[in-house]
């Protein structure tokens, strides 16, 4: 049954070679009876081909260096902004929060007070940003291998606005990342996470207020922080 089957296809195969190649020998005799119809046709067509090829190969080349490009600048970014927080690092964590306190001073925010002293409630810069709202900022100056746990931001979430009437709530650490938890409840309780990157770019000069939509992404992502 096998074989008859196999039999049959191999027929069925040779007669569409034979086809072709009897509509291929058609062709060619009409072609070399039209020559003078057919030269130009061909010669616009391989020329098309020719352009096309390398115009893709023109692309391909220009998306290569855009991306090698693209890889570049991350790279120089990532590593300027860790020369500048090597400066940060150096700081006590009264002065980180003073630190940042010009920071939002820098950004055009006004009154800005920092307390510097236990029993703030997590209020260790507050200020007002340039349209009015009120702005409370916790600072934590950890090593930068380091997470900020779910305790932390517990505590920030539960005096930030009771407390302390917080229009923005900005937690900036110096550290890479928080962890799963706490990133989750400061994205449900709209808490702004200032991770290691993102606080390198406003080091750097990046305006607080383009910083403060980005909330934890950065160096992950908020779908998926880090734990």
């Amino acid at each position: 049954m096998a074989a008859r089957r196999r039999r049959r296809l191999n027929k069925q195969t040779r007669r569409k070679i034979q086809g072709w190649g009897a509509l291929a020998a058609v062709a060619a005799v009409w072609a070399a009876g039209h020559w003078s119809v057919v030269w130009p046709v061909l010669v616009a067509v391989l020329a098309a081909a020719v352009v096309s090829g390398c115009g893709w190969a023109l692309l391909r080349a220009h998306r290569h260096a855009v991306g090698q490009d693209r890889a570049w600048r991350a790279q120089e970014e990532a590593r300027a902004r860790e020369l500048s927080m090597a400066e940060v690092d150096s700081l006590s964590w009264q002065e980180f929060e003073t630190y940042v306190a010009d920071l939002c001073r820098r950004d055009g925010c006004t009154k800005v007070v920092v307390s510097g002293k236990s029993g703030d409630l997590g209020a260790d810069v507050v200020g007002y940003l340039a349209d009015g709202r009120k702005l409370v900022v916790q600072c934590k100056k950890y090593a930068p291998h380091r997470s900020v746990s779910s305790q932390d931001m517990q505590k920030f979430v539960g005096t930030a606005r009771l407390e302390h009437g917080a229009d923005v709530a900005l937690f900036v650490t110096t550290c890479r990342s928080f962890t799963r938890d706490a990133l989750g409840l400061a994205l449900r309780q709209d808490i702004v996470a200032l991770h290691r990157d993102l606080l390198g770019s406003w080091v750097k000069g990046a305006h607080l207020e383009t910083l403060i939509p980005l909330n934890g992404s950065g160096g992950g992502t908020r779908r998926r922080p880090n734990v």
